[in-house]
Formats: C-alpha cells, structure tokens, sequence
C-alpha cells in the first residue's frame, strides 16, 4: 500500500509540473503506437474486408491463420524484425534499427492479424446482410467494399481499439528493436521494465497507471468522435 499510495504521488507530482523526461516518454509512445496502429488498420482492414466477400481457393486456411497470429508472441516478432533490419539482414541498408520506425514495424505486425480477424468477423454479417443487395444494384465486389466498410464502421472502429490496445500496452517486440534508449526509443512499458529492474517501483507504478489512463483516453476519445461522426 506504501508503494501504490507513493506511486500515486508521484504520477500527480510528475504530471502537475509537466515533468520533460515523462512527456518524452508519453509523446514517443502514443506517437510509434497510433501510428503502427492506423498502419495495421490500413492493411488488415481491406484484408479482412476481402476475406469476407471473395470466395477463392485457401480462403479458410488464410482465415485460420490470421485467427492463429491473434497469439503471436511478441518477443518472436521483435526477433524476426531485428533480423530483418539487422546490418546483414535483408533490409540493413536502411538503418533503421533501434528507432522509433523499428517499433513502428513491430507493433504493426503485431495488430494486422488483430485487425483482420475482428474486421473479417464483422464483415462477415454485414455482407450477409447487404451483399445481395450491393451486387443487384450493380456493384462488384471490389466496389461494394467501401459501402460494406462504411456500414460496419463500428466493428472497424473496435478492431482499431483492439490493435491500439495491443500496441500501447507492447513490451517485447519494442525492446527488441528499439534498444531502450533514452531520449529516443524509450516507451511507458519500456521505461517501466527499467525502473522496475532499477528496484524504482514507486517511478514504475506511476508510468504504469499513466499508461492506463492514457490508454482509457484514447479509447473514450475514439468512441466519442465514432458517435458523433454517425449522428448518435
């Protein structure tokens, strides 16, 4: 309870005087997670869109798997980027491991599974629903699309809170490929692995309930602008 009480503290501490060092750290890590988050989105969600409408050969296998990687271990996907980006790897000439991009690519391919299965559930019914209808009025598949993505838009809206979820809370992967530098790569959860190390845990619970609260914001913020886009 000393601890929390402490934490509690110095989170109010932290934020009340605009400490520099944590809103470094706060910036960095809704910046490489929104954006590895609308990277995700931008991919998995005509990806699973597609899969709900097409009929082709391994479809199901392909839905299987995009179910599977639901469970991907993030520290395996942080291995497999860090070999990537790595001086022999393939895409070593661009230099850009141990920074913010690397963790960027690592979230990304964390939540495109994510966004795919939910985006490919959702649309699943809304193309039972309005299908038939979009390709008697003459649609084709492909351009029936966007009408079904805007019918489903909640679902997507949820499949993007779930890919943010999945990034802001990551640790293993960004670790991986960003190195934990000060002033550079270091996140909430990564700081928070740190500090924790350090024996810090008053510093550590304070990032800790930042982080939950920043995430609970996004969320609402979300949820608010989705409603009011709609009209409800």
């Amino acid at each position: 309870m000393n601890d929390f009480a402490q934490a509690l503290d110095t989170a109010a501490s932290l934020i009340g005087h605009f400490d520099p060092e944590l809103r470094e750290i706060v910036v960095l890590s809704l910046g490489v997670s929104l954006t590895a988050s609308f990277l995700a989105f931008a991919i998995g969600a005509p990806l699973g869109t597609a899969l709900a409408v097409y009929r082709f050969r391994g479809k199901g296998a392909l839905i299987v798997v995009a179910n599977a990687l639901l469970g991907l271990p993030p520290v395996v996907v942080g291995l497999a980027v860090y070999l990537m980006l790595s001086r022999s790897g393939p895409l070593g000439s661009l230099g850009i491991l141990f920074t913010p991009t690397a963790m960027v690519i690592a979230q990304a391919v964390l939540c495109v599974p994510i966004v795919i299965a939910l985006v490919h559930r959702v649309m699943v019914e809304v193309w039972a629903s309005y299908g038939d209808a979009l390709l008697v009025d003459g649609a084709s598949r492909l351009g029936a699309t966007w009408p079904l993505m805007c019918i489903g838009h909640e679902g997507l809206l949820t499949a993007f809170l779930a890919a943010f979820g999945r990034a802001i809370a990551e640790l293993g992967a960004i670790i991986i490929v960003g190195g934990n530098v000060r002033g550079y790569t270091r996140t909430m959860t990564t700081a928070i692995a740190l500090e924790t190390s350090k024996g810090d845990l008053s510093f550590a619970l304070a990032l800790g309930i930042i982080l939950v609260i920043l995430s609970m914001t996004v969320s609402a913020l979300s949820f608010f602008f989705g409603r009011v886009l709609t009209g409800r």
